[in-house]
């Protein structure tokens, strides 16, 4: 006993100073924080206080008429009856700049049918703009309330340089719970991204740029169709790091798309032997094998039809036919070889991009839309089932960067809010990035040569290089 009496002394000094270190460590992040987040933190703190009271209210407690152990124990059999037991759930809450993210579990009868009929009492309550409630793995559900509008809120990525860590996942942005939003590229052939000028696509494109080109495992080829030089357009900053691109010259255009397709020819008729499967996303992208980008920008450039009967028209009307031929051969054909075409339009309805490219693509993106006919192109029919979520109703200034894309395991469509890349930023990583630029049908002759394989050339001569457009 002396020996508890003396430990006993020290007890209160050790659990004051742990006291202490706590909230020191408290108000160091609260000075630390951003205005956004200092709000969160105080909004989590009444999260935490009222959350039993609120919890009855809502219906997200259950009675237990069962005694717990030490009621059974103490219980005197002529006594009365032990009172039943209200259980609450128990919560973490973790403040963000947006709101709270809240993570409870589960008990018998409040399950994550009855935490999402409370979603909009807990939205009151927490004097949140909306509240989404999640599964969080068996027996616990996450509930995401946000005070502002992740959407309307614009925000600034500045790319670290540092090459990715995983080469098939592309962070796109936030969506309106302020959830980040990745997409797997993984066997994905095309991507489309449509939207009305100044909407916001070129600068999501900007930002898969800046952040894929620090890995050498990467490369990527541009044809823009707004421009008729690189320095004229919104790639001015990222064409070092470019190992093609053209301009709206449809005979520069046509020669790029053919040097693509023979390099697809000749992947397709070598990976088996020099990576050993039959599919390049079974070992992942390398130097030797690099998963090859074509962006077309402004792509009814390229695909339009033209309708005349002089022999210029006819010539041009020809180019854009073979045009869609080449790059229908890159969507369905490359996938397995890693190629990835994404093409970028205004609308992308079957006059701008024909239907049997389009189509092919299963990642989509629009940004905003003035009518529901091109929503329909660009996300599919079903979009008109979810007029809240349509690209039509982002037509307002606040909304430039905010795209719709219909997400894999997600019910619906998901409006998702992408980051400015300032133009410096962008073109510092691409001067730093310059000397990881290279051909992809070099570095396959490379790889052909080191393992002393060759490729049988059956198939004519590959397309004339395309210089970059100064």
């Amino acid at each position: 006993m002396e020996a508890v009496a003396g430990y006993a002394s020290y007890a209160l000094p050790i659990a004051t100073a742990l006291v202490g270190v706590w909230l020191l460590w408290t108000v160091v992040r609260y000075v630390r924080a951003d205005r956004g987040t200092r709000v969160s933190m105080r909004q989590a703190v009444r999260v935490r206080w009222g959350w039993v009271r609120l919890a009855r209210m809502a219906g997200l407690t259950v009675t237990d008429k069962t005694p717990g152990l030490l009621a059974q124990i103490t219980a005197s059999k002529d006594g009365p009856a032990p009172a039943p037991r209200v259980l609450t759930p128990r919560i973490k809450v973790k403040p963000d700049r947006f709101g709270v993210v809240v993570r409870a579990k589960t008990l018998p009868q409040v399950g994550l049918e009855e935490y999402q009929k409370s979603a909009r009492f807990l939205a009151d309550a927490w004097r949140c703009t909306r509240v989404s409630v999640l599964p969080d793995g068996p027996g616990r559900v996450v509930i995401r309330g946000v005070r502002s509008d992740p959407l309307t809120t614009r925000t600034g990525h500045r790319p670290t340089g540092l090459p990715p860590t995983d080469l098939t996942r592309w962070e796109l942005g936030v969506d309106e719970y302020a959830a980040k939003v990745c997409v797997s590229l993984a066997n994905v052939p095309g991507v489309t991204v449509a939207g009305t000028p100044g909407s916001g696509k070129t600068s999501t494109v900007n930002k898969f740029v800046c952040d894929f080109a620090p890995s050498p495992a990467v490369q990527i080829a541009t044809a823009d169709g707004k421009v008729s030089r690189a320095s004229e357009g919104d790639y001015a900053d990222l064409v070092k790091r470019m190992f093609a691109f053209c301009g709206d010259d449809l005979d520069e255009a046509n020669a790029l798309f053919k040097r693509l397709v023979e390099l697809r020819r000749r992947r397709s008729s070598t990976i088996r032997d020099v990576l050993g499967v039959k599919n390049m996303w079974h070992v992942g992208p390398s130097p030797q094998w690099p998963l090859t980008v074509l962006i077309i920008d402004e792509a009814h450039t390229f695909f339009r039809e033209y309708k005349g009967s002089d022999a210029e028209t006819k010539r041009l009307g020809a180019l854009t036919a073979e045009n869609a031929r080449l790059v229908e051969d890159l969507v369905k054909k490359g996938r397995s070889v890693g190629i990835l075409v994404i093409l970028i339009s205004q609308k992308t309805t079957g006059d701008a991009i024909p239907t049997f490219i389009r189509d092919v693509c299963p990642i989509g993106l629009s940004f905003a839309q003035k009518t529901v006919e091109a929503a329909v192109a660009a996300l599919g029919d079903d979009i008109r089932n979810w007029p809240d979520a349509s690209p039509v109703t982002l037509q307002d200034p606040a909304y430039v960067g905010v795209a719709v894309m219909a997400m894999q395991g997600r019910p619906g469509y998901t409006r998702i809010r992408t980051p400015y890349v300032s133009d410096a930023d962008a073109a510092r990583v691409a001067e730093a990035t310059s000397d990881l630029t290279a051909d992809p049908a070099l570095c396959l002759d490379a790889l052909l040569d080191s393992t002393g394989r060759t490729f049988p050339d059956d198939e004519g001569p590959a397309g004339a290089p395309v210089p970059l457009a100064k």
